[in-house]
């Protein structure tokens, strides 16, 4: 029984890992609340130094 169930256990853990690799996700990285906060701030921050000023 035990022989069984671990040559079992090895076959289809074999498989389910192809199974992933054949199929990988196309679902986007997580990027949390803080980190698009901060992304947002430093885009924000290149702009108004890239742009010119019109107070001459």
């Amino acid at each position: 029984m035990n022989r069984k169930k671990k040559i079992f256990t090895k076959l289809s853990a074999k498989a389910k890992k192809a199974n992933l690799k054949a199929n990988p996700k196309n679902k986007p990285k997580y990027i949390s609340k803080a980190e698009r906060a901060k992304l947002e701030a430093q885009e924000n921050q290149a702009l108004q130094e890239d742009s010119p000023s019109s107070e001459i």
